[in-house]
């Protein structure tokens, strides 16, 4: 697991990973929407609340995005889901664990993860594949979590989009995880502004200031 965002989803620096893209070229923007949006309702704050995300925002992006809520420290549940996760389960997600769009030795690992996402909290995002057999082809899927708070206050929901390239086939896809970049929220607050410094580029060196006294003499007109 790396503590910084690689292929895709940003750094700990706040730059942006120019490598955005599947193998064949389809653009990862959904990802990217999701967590602009997301760190557009930030607030001094901090984490955003459920009720602050707009459907309207997301329009673009709507059919990869999900909504989870924590059952327990490392559970959560489906409370919405866009079409495209819908053909990926090959089912109505809603109501499902997110474990349940994952191989039986890839639980265990998100399950840690979603942990992290509520407790620190943090930002998750994965690369994950869907391996080709039984004449289905290999598919890649990119998803990030992005972490919510209730109305209560309390760290217990999510924002999260899951965006897949490859042929959807009738039966459900499973994924493994082949890499998890974790980010604690605190890294993408906005940062402090460093004290303005005025550019002496143009500035004329200063000149001592003299008080006028001994130097003065008095001129007298003689004029009649």
């Amino acid at each position: 697991m790396r503590n910084f965002f690689g292929n895709g989803f940003g750094s700990n620096s706040g730059k942006i990973v120019a490598m955005d893209r599947f193998d064949n070229g389809r653009s990862l923007s959904p990802i990217r929407q999701a967590e602009a949006y997301w760190t557009a309702l930030l607030t001094s704050d901090g984490i955003p609340k459920r009720s602050q995300v707009d459907p309207r925002g997301l329009e673009n992006i709507l059919e990869y995005t999900f909504i989870l809520e924590r059952i327990t420290p490392r559970l959560a549940r489906f409370r919405v889901a866009g079409s495209h996760l819908n053909k990926l389960a090959g089912m109505e997600v809603r109501g499902m664990p997110l474990t349940a769009f994952f191989e039986p030795s890839a639980r265990s690992q998100i399950s840690d993860v979603l942990e992290q996402v509520f407790a620190k909290p943090a930002i998750a995002g994965f690369d994950l594949v869907s391996a080709g057999k039984l004449g289905r082809t290999r598919v890649q899927a990119r998803m990030i979590l992005l972490p919510l708070k209730s109305d209560l206050g309390d760290v217990s929901r999510v924002l999260g989009v899951l965006v897949s390239d490859g042929a959807i086939s009738a039966t459900p896809r499973r994924f493994t995880i082949q890499d998890t970049q974790l980010r604690a929220v605190s890294d993408v607050q906005a940062p402090k502004r460093p004290k303005r410094q005025l550019s002496t580029g143009f500035a004329e060196a200063p000149q001592e200031f003299k008080r006028p006294g001994s130097h003065l003499r008095l001129v007298v007109s003689r004029d009649d």
